[in-house]
C-alpha cells in the first residue's frame, strides 16, 4: 500500500514538473530552469516505475540502462549543427519504443486466457501505427537533414494516392482487429504498412520543410505515448504523451503560419521541386563589398539588425558574431538579432546557437517584433539566411514562397549579405534581395568573413 502511494506521488510530481518544464522552456530567460525541471520530472517518473510491485527482477532494466547509456552519451555530444538530425533520431527511438511495447502487449494478450477488451485493442492499434510510422519517418527526416539521402522531394506519379491508400488499409486492418482481436495475421500487416507509410510520408517532403516535419513527428510520438498509456493503464504516460503531442502540434501550426502554408501542402505539396529549374535563371547584376567596406558601414551605423540563417550554423559563426556584437555595442551602436520562426533546420535552431555564444536574451527579437523597426535600421546584416529574407514573398505572386512572412531586410538603409555563393536556398529560387541597389554581397564562409570584419573594425 505504501509503495502504491509512493508511485502515485512520484507520478504526480513528474507530471507537475513536465508542465512547468514546458512553461519555462517557452522563454529564453527561463529555458535552463525548464530543462532542469524536465530532467527532474523524468527522474521522478523512472523512480516511480521502478517501485512498481509487478517488477520481479531489474536485470533487463539494467541491461537497457547500459545500452541506452552507450547510445545516448555520443548522441549528447553532437555539434549544434547536427542537433536537428539528433532530435529526429530521438523521435525515431521514441516511436520504436511505443511500437515494440504495443507489439509485446498484443502477443501477451494472445497467450492469455482472458478475452481482450476492444478498447485496449484499438489503443494498441493506434500505438503501433503511430509508433512505427514515427520510427521510419524520423529516420528519413534524419537522413535528409544529414544529407545521406536527397534533401529534395522524391516524387512519383500517384504518390499521394498510394500513401493514403496504405494508411487507409492499415486503419481498416486495425478496425478489423478490434472486431476480431484473435485474427493475429492482421497485426504484422499493420506493422508492415505503418513502417512503409512512414518512409513514403517523408521522402516527398523537401529540406525547407524539415522544421515543420520534426515538430509534426514530435506530435506523432506524443500521441503514440498517449495510446501506450491507455494500453498499460499508466496515467503518467497519458499526461506526458498529451503534453508532448499537443506541444508538437502547436509548434507545427506556428511553423506552417510562418511559411503561410497548410499541413496538407507541407505533407503532400512536394515543396522544393522548383529547384531543378533554378539554373535557367537569367544572369543578373549585384554589388559586392569587402570586409573592410562592411566594417566602415557597420561602424557608422546607429541601429544594426543581424539576421542569422542556416549558413551561420554550418560555419559555426555565432562566436564571431558575439565578438562583432561586443565591438559595436562598445561604440554605442544598437545591435539586435532578428529570428525568423523557420530559420535553420529545426524550431529554435538560431536561438540555441546564439545562446551558446552568450548573446544577451534581450537582444533577440522575433520576426513580428523586429519588422516594424526595419525602416529605422541603418544596416541589415544577413548571415547565411536566404528564403526568409526574400522580398519575392511579398511581391511576386508566381513565386513558390509568395505570401510567406519574411524579415524585411530589404527595408534597411543598407543590407550586407554574407553568403558562400549566389546559389539559391531551399526553395530553389533566386533571392531578390541580393540584386537590390542597397544590398552588398560578402562572399565566403560566414565565420571567416565576420572575423575579417571584426579585425577591420579593431584597426
Amino acid at each position: 500500500m505504501i509503495a502504491a502511494h509512493l508511485i502515485q506521488l512520484a507520478y504526480l510530481v513528474a507530471t507537475a514538473l513536465f508542465v512547468l518544464a514546458l512553461k519555462w522552456l517557452s522563454h529564453p530567460a527561463t529555458a535552463r530552469r525548464g530543462v532542469i525541471a524536465g530532467v527532474l520530472g523524468m527522474a521522478a517518473a523512472i523512480v516511480g516505475t521502478l517501485l512498481h510491485p509487478e517488477l520481479v527482477t531489474y536485470r533487463w532494466i539494467a541491461v537497457a540502462f547500459v545500452v541506452g547509456t552507450i547510445v545516448g552519451v555520443p548522441l549528447s555530444r553532437v555539434p549544434l549543427t547536427a542537433v536537428p538530425q539528433r532530435t529526429a533520431l530521438s523521435h525515431a527511438f521514441g516511436g520504436l519504443a511505443a511500437g515494440l511495447v504495443g507489439t509485446a502487449e498484443y502477443v501477451l494478450w494472445l497467450d492469455a486466457a482472458e478475452p481482450i477488451a476492444a478498447f485496449r485493442v484499438g489503443a494498441v492499434t493506434v500505438e503501433v501505427i503511430l509508433g512505427f510510422l514515427t520510427f521510419t519517418g524520423s529516420l528519413m527526416a534524419a537522413g535528409k537533414l544529414q544529407e545521406v539521402i536527397p534533401t529534395r522531394p522524391i516524387t512519383y506519379k500517384g504518390q499521394n494516392v498510394i500513401n493514403l491508400s496504405l494508411l487507409a488499409v492499415a486503419v481498416l486492418s486495425g478496425v478489423a482487429l478490434v472486431v476480431s482481436p484473435l485474427t493475429w495475421p492482421l497485426f504484422p500487416l499493420i506493422v508492415a504498412l505503418s513502417l512503409v507509410f512512414g518512409v513514403l510520408l517523408i521522402i516527398p517532403i523537401g529540406g525547407a520543410d524539415m522544421p515543420t516535419v520534426i515538430s509534426l513527428l514530435n506530435a506523432y510520438a506524443g500521441l503514440s505515448a498517449v495510446a501506450m498509456g491507455f494500453v498499460l493503464e499508466n496515467k503518467l504516460l497519458i499526461t506526458a504523451g498529451a503534453l508532448d503531442g499537443s506541444s508538437g502540434l502547436i509548434l507545427s501550426i506556428i511553423m506552417c503560419r510562418a511559411m503561410n502554408r497548410s499541413f496538407a501542402n507541407v505533407l503532400f505539396g512536394a515543396f522544393g521541386t522548383v529547384r531543378a529549374g533554378a539554373a535557367a535563371v537569367e544572369e543578373r547584376t549585384y554589388k559586392s563589398a569587402s570586409p573592410e567596406d562592411a566594417a566602415q558601414i557597420l561602424g557608422a551605423a546607429n541601429l544594426v539588425v543581424v539576421i542569422p540563417g542556416y549558413g551561420m550554423a554550418v560555419s559555426q559563426a555565432q562566436h564571431r558574431l558575439r565578438e562583432l556584437y561586443d565591438l559595436l555595442a562598445k561604440r554605442g551602436i544598437d545591435v539586435r538579432f532578428a529570428i525568423h520562426p523557420v530559420a535553420g533546420r529545426m524550431p529554435g535552431h538560431m536561438n540555441v546557437l546564439l545562446a551558446e555564444a552568450d548573446i544577451p536574451y534581450d537582444r533577440l527579437f522575433e520576426m513580428d517584433d523586429i519588422n516594424p523597426e526595419m525602416l529605422q535600421a541603418d544596416v541589415a546584416l544577413v548571415v547565411g539566411a536566404n528564403d526568409v529574407v526574400n522580398p519575392a514573398a511579398r511581391k511576386d505572386q508566381h513565386s513558390p514562397i509568395y505570401g510567406m512572412p519574411i524579415i524585411d531586410a530589404d527595408k534597411a538603409r543598407v543590407c550586407l549579405a554574407i553568403k558562400r555563393s549566389m546559389n539559391p536556398g531551399f526553395a530553389g529560387i533566386d533571392n531578390e534581395l541580393y540584386y537590390q541597389d542597397n544590398t552588398y554581397m560578402l562572399f565566403g564562409d560566414a565565420k571567416a568573413v565576420i572575423a575579417s570584419v571584426v579585425s577591420a573594425l579593431k584597426e
